[in-house]
């Protein structure tokens, strides 16, 4: 499982020019599901995602994560992280889980987090989204679970 978080203001989500979902200060994570993701991806980067300490204290420092400031988290489905462009020129998709095994850890993983933080919201699997969002910093981290240890 791989995932780019950044750090946002404010974030939206406009499906056919109207707004599906949004959220103000806080983190868009856009999640990319590959073959033989489990459980132990989910725990370790919804973990992970919620304690990442990327917002900045009194002093300025990165030393607080969004659980410290309240704030909210955006899921998205982007499948597309899982592209191989090493070879051609054409992106190639073979790591990337198939859509009905996606959707079930997708689901599985927005569970998770709202287990965690007091507001998420998500996209719509499958969806042409338009996405809009005021990055604050910026910051942006990636993160895969199979680079854990």
């Amino acid at each position: 499982m791989r995932v780019v978080v950044q750090r946002v203001h404010k974030a939206s989500i406009l499906i056919d020019e109207q707004v599906y979902s949004s959220i103000d200060k806080g983190l868009v994570v856009f999640l990319g599901i590959e073959k033989n993701d489990s459980d132990a991806d989910i725990n370790y980067l919804a973990d992970k995602i919620v304690n990442l300490r990327i917002f900045e204290d009194l002093e300025g420092k990165m030393n607080r994560s969004v659980l410290n400031v309240k704030g909210e988290i955006l899921i998205v489905s982007q499948f597309t992280l899982m592209g191989d462009c090493r070879k051609g020129r054409r992106p190639s998709f073979f790591r990337a889980e198939t859509p009905q095994i996606s959707k079930e850890i997708y689901d599985r993983f927005i569970k998770k987090v709202k287990e965690k933080v007091h507001h998420a919201s998500t996209g719509k699997f499958q969806a042409m989204m338009n996405i809009e969002m005021v990055n604050n910093g910026p910051v942006t981290i990636m993160l895969d679970s199979r680079k854990a240890f």
